[in-house]
């Protein structure tokens, strides 16, 4: 027994950020079944609602056929079949870059890119509310590493100015996970070129929901696509798209850099082939179905009308990410849970994840969602405002 584990996970119970799994009995859908009851989900980052589509199931099923189930190797042993080749061609055109790389999760990703490309001599620039597996790659990496506050643009500059790194890499969430909101990316990129750095998108919110057909936060810009040689784009395949995994688009020097030295890429077994296959799918329902978020945009729009004299106040974000912030950990639990004696499923977010003081019923909306749903979730909300 290693010692203390106990009380500190005793510690964590009385300060109710203890973290619980739901068993989940059927398909990702926004309404699912969990321990033999029906529940209304807004939990999911399924945003466009493919997860369960039946093109996506055919598509998986008939790659299974051509392909089997496991892939058996990594992709630079036997594991690299035409299915991933294909994907990887039709991600980068999707996007727009020379190059796309499959990597199993966003996380891998982030960790591969950075441990690829930079060392002591290097430096990296995080937004302080970065994803977990950004901050953590910049602290694998071995980089110096400086967070800025939350798109303060203004101390990022200044960091940037003073540094005499070999390599600089400003590292940013496109849309950020907790809050909804948008990194200011044209100006970010401005501020790169300026000072000869790097860009490191993760657009794992954004990828499907935003821009042009979907195809992210770098077409969702007033002057259109916005391209520089020093962008390092990466998008997971798990949200929007439905399905699994995540890819890195960059200039080809960048990507076949990864393919020699990022070792969450190297030294792992590629995902089956059947989601490679499922995933070319998915990029054209993606890029087709508009009124997927044409759909989304009404939901959010519908959402913020219905709740905005309420005493807890929405984050102002216009992704499908609503954070309902209710400050205190233990009123976002109370919430949580009287909600899903309701029926409704929405999770209650604690530091650590979000700073103390900034608990959050996190919403999240889905194009598969419908009017009566959402009328559904702010008249409960509505009735326990009375009551807290």
């Amino acid at each position: 027994m290693f010692p203390g584990l106990s009380d500190q996970l005793r510690i964590r119970n009385e300060k109710g950020l203890k973290r619980k799994r739901l068993i989940l009995e059927s398909p990702q859908e926004t309404h699912v079944s969990i321990a033999g009851h029906e529940y209304l989900a807004f939990c999911s980052n399924d945003y466009l609602g493919l997860a369960n589509h039946p093109e996506l199931i055919h598509s998986a099923c008939e790659g299974a056929h051509q392909y089997g189930v496991g892939s058996g190797a990594s992709h630079l042993i036997n594991g690299h079949t035409a299915a991933h080749h294909e994907l990887e061609q039709a991600l980068a055109r999707f996007v727009g870059f020379p190059k796309a790389l499959l990597f199993s999760t966003g996380y891998m990703a982030n960790i591969g890119i950075m441990t690829a490309l930079l060392g002591r001599q290097d430096a990296v620039f995080a937004d302080k509310l970065n994803h977990a597996s950004l901050n953590d790659a910049a602290l694998l990496c071995g980089a110096k590493f400086f967070r800025y506050r939350h798109l303060d643009l203004v101390q990022l500059e200044q960091r940037l100015a003073t540094s005499r790194a070999r390599r600089k890499l400003v590292v940013t969430d496109a849309v950020f996970s907790m809050d909804g909101d948008i990194a200011p990316v044209s100006k970010l990129t401005a501020l790169c070129e300026k000072y000869q750095a790097m860009l490191l998108l993760d657009d794992a919110h954004g990828f499907g929901v935003l821009g042009k057909q979907g195809k992210g936060i770098l077409f969702s810009l007033d002057h259109g696509y916005l391209h520089t040689p020093n962008i390092i784009y990466m998008a997971t395949l798990g949200k929007s798209a439905g399905v699994f995994g995540a890819f890195v688009a960059a200039q080809t020097n960048v990507i076949e850099t990864l393919i020699q030295y990022a070792r969450s890429y190297i030294y792992t077994t590629a995902t089956p082939a059947l989601l490679a296959h499922t995933l070319q799918k998915s990029l054209m329902l993606i890029e087709l179905e508009t009124w997927r978020r044409e759909k989304l945009q009404q939901h959010i729009a519908l959402l913020k009308q219905a709740l905005q004299s309420l005493r807890w106040q929405l984050l102002p974000s216009q992704t499908p990410i609503q954070p309902l912030i209710v400050t205190e950990n233990d009123i976002a639990v109370w919430l949580s849970d009287a909600l899903r004696k309701k029926g409704i499923l929405v999770p209650a977010i604690r530091p650590p994840t979000v700073p103390q003081g900034l608990a959050r019923l996190r919403i999240s909306l889905s194009a598969s969602h419908s009017k009566e749903d959402i009328d559904r979730l702010t008249t409960a909300l509505w009735e326990l405002s009375r009551y807290s």
